[in-house]
């Protein structure tokens, strides 16, 4: 069992509370009536382990959860081959890269590209 918590009664969503595409997902979920539990990156840091099982349930590296493309990792990094540890202090440190919002329910984990992917979970 990880360390997130989930259940099939509320989504989990993860997101930076400056992001437009976050703002937006969670409105739109609001106005749904979807009961969720929110996390701001921002305010409540990811532990390693949180990070990796996200990481996980996205089947993906947790590399690939960085937004290379965002600002604070451009000027403060060069492409690399990082660790997975160096990837997830990377993270901690420098939450605004994480790719967000991503949204948990149940077993089901998905990254919100647009703000009604929010009702796929």
């Amino acid at each position: 069992m990880g360390e997130i918590a989930t259940s099939v009664r509320q989504i989990t969503f993860y997101y930076n509370s400056k992001s437009v595409r976050a703002k937006q997902a969670l409105a739109y979920a609001k106005a749904k009536g979807v009961p969720i539990l929110e996390i701001d990156i921002l305010k409540t840091p990811l532990t390693g382990t949180q990070i990796a099982e996200i990481a996980e349930r996205l089947n993906l590296k947790i590399q690939d959860l960085v937004n290379q493309e965002h600002t604070s990792y451009t000027s403060k990094f060069i492409h690399h081959n990082f660790s997975s540890t160096d990837w997830i202090k990377m993270i901690q440190h420098n939450p605004e890269i994480l790719k967000q919002p991503i949204a948990i329910r149940g077993d089901k984990t998905i990254l919100v590209e647009t703000p009604t992917d929010i009702i796929k979970i």
